[in-house]
């Protein structure tokens, strides 16, 4: 429903970190051979990572970011992909954003050497926002409210249970939206699944990392996945109102609650959510046309999202995109990046918040986030900034 237009960048920057308390783990700017506006991403180990953007691009890496390999899906030139889930270097979904038929969803079996097109939105007033999976035949895509049978505004909610085919949840099913709520194509990050025990962040499960034994290729080697069996389904609104959406039976019922972030206009709202586990979760957003406005953007539940509490970090700014670091402890519960679009925020050291910011002569940005199950993570941006940092803490 909002962000749909973004400025396209023509120059690569180069990366120049100022840090304050970060001596432990080194932010690495890495060469993405892309111009493009990048808001999806997602890793699958260490050294399988996919990132997505504008015109229709798709990125990968099989080592660990040394090198990425760009490329466009065919006659999708016009196609914004703002998310992206991989399962595999071979194996990834790309669902694009944009009014009607310009939300589609694409399937690659072979490293993108072909694409086959899943679904394409009839609905012109459709316009899908994120895309989440809990195993690689299991997955959901949310979209902005469309009109029921009755009028009534309801989230579009589409599943898959063999990862080939969607169909809706019945709206019969979920709760209305209110006039002016939407959600944010930001960065993929506006639904949580809660991933299986021992698994990475969107639900994949590395069993074992096939780059353990260099006689393994990495293009013939899937990584192997935990079925699915978590029922939950959280989901995060902006706009009119901050409302969390809870389904505990995969679409069946639903749980609405109302949150302290900052909300109103339709650039304001929830932009970000993510849990940890089945109690433990984070929220964040704010304005994204006051990026530097002071929260409420940034809160915290433990009770499974029923109630939420804000984070006594200030001054907040706005945040795109949040996500746990994975080896943070259970000690600590907040141990979160969150992404404004000119700093990394970096929670995971319990009472020493660490703000990461580019070089006063850097031009960059951030747009989202993808969590390494060995700690650290992957943030992606405008000008086709990719830049990791690792685990540590």
């Amino acid at each position: 429903m909002f962000l749909r237009q973004f400025l396209m960048r023509q120059a690569l920057v180069v990366l120049v970190f100022a840090t304050v308390a970060f001596a432990q783990s080194t932010p690495k700017a890495q060469l993405s051979n892309t111009h493009e506006d990048l808001r999806g991403v997602n890793v699958v180990s260490e050294r399988i990572g996919w990132a997505s953007g504008t015109h229709g691009t798709y990125l990968r890496t099989t080592d660990a970011g040394a090198h990425w390999t760009a490329a466009i899906v065919p006659s999708a030139e016009a196609l914004d992909f703002r998310a992206v889930v991989a399962f595999s270097a071979d194996e990834a979904f790309l669902m694009s954003a944009g009014p009607g038929e310009q939300s589609r969803i694409y399937h690659t079996t072979d490293a993108g050497q072909h694409w086959s097109l899943q679904f394409t939105n009839s609905n012109p007033k459709g316009f899908f926002d994120s895309m989440a999976f809990w195993d690689s035949t299991h997955g959901i895509i949310l979209g902005d409210p469309i009109a029921d049978e009755t009028g009534t505004l309801k989230f579009e909610l589409l599943i898959t249970d063999d990862g080939q085919t969607w169909r809706p949840i019945p709206p019969a099913n979920l709760p209305a939206a209110i006039t002016g709520e939407g959600a944010f194509a930001a960065s993929n990050s506006c639904i949580a699944l809660l991933p299986p025990e021992g698994t990475r962040e969107n639900g994949t499960a590395a069993r074992h990392d096939p780059f353990k034994n260099p006689k393994t290729s990495s293009s013939a080697i899937r990584v192997r996945m935990v079925a699915a069996r978590d029922a939950n389904i959280w989901f995060a609104t902006g706009g009119s109102a901050a409302r969390v959406f809870h389904s505990a039976d995969r679409g069946q019922t639903w749980l609405v609650t109302q949150t302290p972030i900052a909300h109103g206009p339709d650039s304001a709202g929830i932009f970000s959510i993510v849990f940890r586990d089945a109690l433990h979760g984070a929220i964040a957003g704010g304005d994204y046309k006051h990026p530097d406005q002071d929260g409420p953007n940034l809160a915290f539940t433990h009770d499974g999202g029923r109630t939420w509490t804000v984070s006594t970090i200030h001054p907040q700014a706005y945040f795109s995109a949040v996500a746990y670091d994975a080896k943070a402890g259970r000690d600590y519960e907040d141990a979160v990046f969150a992404v404004n679009p000119s700093f990394i925020f970096d929670l995971r050291v319990p009472g020493i918040p660490t703000r990461v910011s580019p070089g006063k002569k850097a031009e960059l940005k951030f747009n989202a986030v993808s969590a390494f199950a060995g700690g650290g993570a992957l943030f992606v941006g405008p000008k086709g900034t990719v830049v990791s940092v690792a685990g540590g803490h």
